[in-house]
């Protein structure tokens, strides 16, 4: 049977294609959204690349090997510019281990969590990772491509449509209402609330440094999401 680590890093590895195929279906209208509102941010240069190891300071030098030696992979993503807090970045990264690969919520719902953060921040490098995760973990492309629009999806199961009810109250009204919250805490108990709020937090945060430092998103992936009208 497959850890979760090895089926997130599975899922990765069919990210581009199954974006591919995303892609060509946004329609005209999202097309151009993309090429106005968020031309700035996807076309301009990344403002933290890589550190060249002989460019790292020892601090660095340590954090990213003890990066390795924790995730088994050279430093990536969010974690590049990150790294300029060493610190910041171990932290970051052992909160992210138990929320990836520990969080009592089931993968399809926590990564349903975090499409819906990524599109709330509009986080292409997010979405681009999440996404092929998410239908792999179960959840419906149709309900992600809801997501992508900027919709309320159809057809959400029960337990997703409180996910997706907690989420978007704790993004856009920066709390939940009386009976979001029962409702949550009835399907997942309260370390279910609090580990929901905390995938929310996390990747929020993660939006804020790869928006800031304009991150691109993985090689051979694109930029799927449009910006939301204004």
């Amino acid at each position: 049977m497959q850890s979760r680590r090895d089926f997130v890093q599975t899922a990765v590895l069919c990210g581009a294609t199954a974006l591919g195929g995303f892609a060509k279906a946004r329609g005209a209208q999202a097309a151009s959204q993309a090429k106005t509102a968020e031309s700035d941010k996807t076309n301009s240069p990344d403002r933290m690349p890589e550190i060249p190891p002989d460019k790292m300071t020892d601090a660095q030098k340590k954090a990213a090997e003890e990066f390795q030696a924790g995730r088994g992979t050279p430093v990536f993503g969010p974690f590049i510019p990150l790294i300029r807090s060493p610190e910041v970045m171990l932290r970051a990264k052992a909160m992210g281990d138990y929320l990836r690969y520990k969080s009592v919520l089931p993968p399809k719902l926590n990564e349903f969590a975090i499409l819906i953060t990524a599109r709330q921040w509009t986080q292409q490098y997010e979405w681009a990772v999440h996404y092929p995760i998410a239908v792999k973990a179960g959840l419906n492309a149709e309900i992600a491509k809801a997501i992508l629009e900027g919709r309320r999806p159809q057809g959400m199961a029960d337990d997703e449509e409180t996910i997706y009810e907690f989420c978007i109250e704790l993004h856009r009204n920066q709390g939940v209402s009386d009976a979001t919250y029962a409702r949550a805490l009835s399907r997942f108990g309260e370390q279910g609330v609090i580990d929901l709020v905390g995938v929310n937090g996390y990747y929020t945060f993660l939006a804020m440094v790869l928006n800031t430092a304009r991150t691109p998103v993985p090689k051979g992936s694109i930029a799927a999401l449009p910006a939301f009208p204004h």
